[in-house]
């Protein structure tokens, strides 16, 4: 796996106006011959599974035994469907890593990754990841099957991941993150002057922090 990856939604106009397919297709094959080999999309990025059809026509162009594909779900009641309409969009019959995108805090982890792990024995995904999820949510979760990675905020401002979560999973989890050093500060701070920023930088404004889920009924 390439130690940068790169997210997809910015494709399909999540915080900007979306791309062409062209263009689009033309953005991931450059990354993907600058090195980059982890491609992340999502069922819920752009209309009508814009994004992944988007993906679908750039990985068709590129090595597929070279690539690490991930997608996600949000509706944990679907997750088989999720799954299977993804694989048709992507037009892969199989997804590298599957994400539950946010933590569903109205099902109990255990019945989402019942499935997931079904879906696992079945080959349709390789491995299975959690996203903003609590220590205890996690714990519960690799009790029913290992997960893989974590998809979580984590930089040099936002360091609340360092307390409960990295110290349960450094031996067994790969977090998604990047942690910056200063020589990587700097080469930021050169590279884009700091009037040029602007916003947040936590994105508790529209996730779900360190979710829990009920527990499940025996």
């Amino acid at each position: 796996v390439s130690r940068l990856g790169f997210g997809c939604g910015g494709l399909s106009g999540i915080l900007n106006a979306p791309l062409s397919h062209q263009d689009g297709c033309s953005v991931i094959k450059e990354d993907f011959s600058n090195g980059i080999t982890f491609f992340d999309a999502a069922d819920v990025y752009g209309k009508n599974h814009e994004n992944e059809i988007m993906v679908c026509k750039a990985l068709n162009q590129l090595p597929r035994d070279q690539i690490q594909l991930a997608t996600e779900f949000s509706t944990v009641v679907l997750v088989r469907y999720c799954c299977e309409s993804s694989l048709k969009w992507l037009d892969v019959d199989y997804n590298d890593l599957y994400y539950q995108h946010l933590v569903d805090t109205s099902v109990p982890i255990e019945e989402t990754m019942e499935e997931l792990k079904k879906l696992v024995e079945e080959g349709k995904i390789k491995y299975i990841v959690l996203s903003e999820a609590s220590a205890v949510t996690i714990k519960r979760a690799h009790a029913i099957h290992p997960i893989t990675a974590l998809q979580m905020e984590y930089s040099l401002w936002t360091r609340k991941i360092e307390d409960e979560i990295i110290p349960n999973i450094k031996d067994n989890v790969g977090p998604l993150a990047l942690k910056l050093t200063q020589e990587h500060l700097k080469e930021i701070r050169d590279a884009v002057p700091i009037d040029d920023v602007s916003g947040t930088r936590e994105v508790a404004s529209y996730a779900w922090k360190f979710a829990d889920t009920p527990i499940k009924e025996t």
